[in-house]
């Protein structure tokens, strides 16, 4: 059992947003013990918790009332696997700033903060029972484990994609997921667009693929890149757990909707205990 934490000092990043286009802030401050992670926006204050999820399309978003914040994920995975439990996020703006589209920034930002140990023990979830969701060809499941770990697969149609798989947890990854950056197709651009979606995407913050491979210069920082920012994805929808979490994820062509979904599951039908 480790005790809880918090940034040593604040930090503020500003950036674009992924899908509005627009410019956006955000101002991470160290927060009390048994605080959890908490957006602030518009006066409201949304805790980053799967009950606050209000979307999953391209993106994980949360709301309370009228106040919604979107493109949670990545900084989620960053604090997540760096230990922080409590922080207080303040947003101007709808979305967390994509940045270059991955958690690279984010870990960097975490780590020149530093984290505080706080006085009062962090509580685990550890999952009892086997869970498992499926949507047509897509599933994702969970079984008991003393350690977090993530075994995922995905497959794509597309000749530099192919199927791919990825397994770790949480030590692994600044080093092996936290680079992989978000992605999307190029024949999906416009169809995007018209849905008020993407309206902030580059080359420099998104893995962007042609008919033949992808656009951005330098091509894949891996071969395997999709995959493994699949997984920095999972990473970033588990922190709504709100706690650390042991168990084994297995997961094969699945996305927000899905990881939500076994979440959940899991939740609802109390197959865990907080240790």
């Amino acid at each position: 059992m480790r005790p809880q934490q918090t940034l040593a000092r604040p930090f503020v990043m500003e950036g674009r947003g992924l899908h509005t286009g627009a410019s956006v802030r955000l101002s991470a401050r160290p927060a009390p013990v048994h605080s959890g992670l908490v957006y602030v926006l518009g006066g409201e204050r949304i805790p980053a918790r799967v009950p606050f999820v209000t979307g999953t399309q391209l993106a994980t978003t949360l709301g309370v009332g009228t106040q919604r914040v979107s493109m949670v994920e990545h900084l989620g995975a960053a604090l997540y696997t760096a230990g922080v439990d409590n922080l207080e996020i303040e947003v101007e703006g709808g979305e967390v700033p994509v940045l270059d589209g991955t958690a690279g920034p984010w870990v960097e930002a975490i780590q020149r903060a530093g984290l505080l140990v706080q006085a009062a023990p962090v509580s685990t979830l550890r999952v009892r029972a086997p869970l498992r969701v499926e949507v047509g060809e897509s599933w994702m499941e969970v079984e008991p484990s003393e350690q977090l770990r993530l075994t995922m697969g995905v497959t794509f149609a597309h000749p530099a994609i192919g199927t791919q798989h990825w397994a770790g947890g949480p030590a692994d990854f600044v080093a092996e997921l936290s680079w992989a950056r978000t992605l999307g197709f190029f024949a999906d651009a416009e169809r995007l667009v018209a849905m008020g979606l993407a309206r902030g995407a580059s080359l420099e913050n998104t893995l962007v693929f042609g008919d033949e491979g992808p656009l951005n210069p330098g091509g894949l920082r891996a071969p395997d890149e999709v995959v493994r920012h699949k997984a920095l994805d999972f990473f970033g929808d588990l922190s709504l757990i709100g706690a650390p979490v042991l168990g084994h994820f297995r997961a094969w062509r699945s996305g927000h909707s899905l990881h939500l979904a076994l979440l959940r599951k899991l939740l609802e039908e109390a197959a865990y205990e907080l240790v």
